[in-house]
C-alpha cells in the first residue's frame, strides 16, 4: 500500500514538471510579431490621447490647437478657429481698404511718359530729341515710417480726421542715354526725410535728391561696381545745382517728383490690396 502511494506521488510530480516546461510553447504572443493580439504593453495614438471613451484625460502632446483641426473640408488643409477668425479680420480689412482707395486704375504721368510695371517694379519711359530717359522704382520699403506712437508719447494725440496720409515716396534711379553713346548718365535719387513734410513756404526747395552719379554700359540692369561712382554728399553745390538743372531739363523736377509720388502710392496701395486678398485665399485654401 506505501509503495503505491509514493509512485502515485511520484507521477503526480513527474505530471507538474512536463506541464511546466510546455507552458511557454503555448504562449506565442511575445514572440510573435504576426500575432493578431495586441501586445499588452502596446497602445495606438488614440489610446494614448483618449484612455477610454469615457476618460477626460487629453495630454498636451495631442491636444494642441494647431493639431486638431476645427473645421473639416476637402480640400485636406488644416482650418483653425484661428484661421476662421483671421480670414474675417482679412475681409473686413480689404472692404476698408478699397472704399479709402483713391485710384481704382493707376493714374497717368503727364509730360509724355509711358507706364510700363513688372510686378512691384515701374518705369516711366519717354524720348527727348533723340534722347532716351528712363525713371525706374520699386514700391516696395517706399512707405516711410509714421511718428504717430512718438507723439502720443509726447503727449500731441490726434484726432481721426488729423491722421497724416500714407504716401509712398521710393528711391528711384534716372537714366539718360543718348542715341551715339556706348554709355548712359545714370542718377540715383531719393526723397531725403527731412523734406517729406514741407512747409507753405518752403515750396520752392527741391523735394528729391541726387544721392549719386555714374556713368553705365548699355544693356547692364545692375549698378556696376567697377564704373566710377560720383557721391553727391561732399559735392560742390554748384555742380550739385548743374545736375539738379540737367534733370528738370528733361522733365525731371519737383512737378515730376510730386506725379511719382502720386503714382508710386497709387500702385503702393493697390499692391497692398491685392497682397490681403492673396492672403485670404491662402488661409482659406483656395
Amino acid at each position: 500500500m506505501l509503495k503505491s502511494v509514493v509512485r502515485a506521488v511520484g507521477a503526480a510530480v513527474r505530471v507538474s514538471s512536463s506541464t511546466a516546461r510546455v507552458l511557454p510553447l503555448r504562449c506565442p504572443v511575445i514572440c510573435s510579431p504576426n500575432s493578431a493580439t495586441t501586445r499588452p504593453f502596446t497602445r495606438s495614438l488614440w489610446m494614448l490621447n483618449n484612455r477610454g471613451a469615457s476618460s477626460g484625460y487629453r495630454p498636451k502632446l495631442f491636444t494642441t490647437k494647431v493639431l486638431n483641426p476645427s473645421v473639416l473640408c476637402g480640400c485636406e488643409g488644416l482650418h483653425t478657429e484661428g484661421d476662421k477668425a483671421f480670414i474675417n479680420f482679412l475681409s473686413d480689412e480689404i472692404k476698408e481698404e478699397v472704399k479709402i482707395q483713391k485710384h481704382k486704375s493707376l493714374p497717368k504721368m503727364p509730360g509724355g511718359w509711358e507706364l510700363e510695371m513688372n510686378g512691384t517694379e515701374a518705369k516711366l519711359i519717354k524720348n527727348v530729341s533723340g534722347e532716351k530717359i528712363t525713371v525706374t522704382f520699386n514700391i516696395n520699403n517706399s512707405v516711410p515710417p509714421n511718428f504717430e506712437e512718438e507723439e502720443e508719447q509726447q503727449g500731441q494725440q490726434k484726432s481721426a480726421d488729423e491722421e497724416p496720409e500714407i504716401l509712398s515716396m521710393p528711391n528711384f534711379v534716372v537714366e539718360v542715354k543718348k542715341q551715339d553713346s556706348k554709355h548712359s548718365l545714370v542718377f540715383d535719387c531719393n526723397f531725403p526725410e527731412d523734406e517729406i513734410s514741407r512747409g507753405e513756404g518752403e515750396d520752392d526747395s527741391d523735394i528729391f535728391a541726387i544721392r549719386e552719379v555714374s556713368f553705365q554700359p548699355d544693356g547692364d540692369d545692375e549698378w556696376k561696381e567697377t564704373s566710377y561712382t560720383l557721391n553727391t554728399d561732399s559735392l560742390d553745390w554748384a555742380l550739385y545745382d548743374h545736375l539738379m538743372d540737367f534733370l528738370a531739363d528733361r522733365g525731371v523736377d519737383n512737378t515730376f517728383a510730386d506725379e511719382l509720388m502720386e503714382l508710386s502710392t497709387a500702385v503702393e496701395h493697390q499692391e497692398y490690396i491685392r497682397f490681403l486678398e492673396d492672403l485670404q485665399s491662402f488661409v482659406k485654401g483656395h
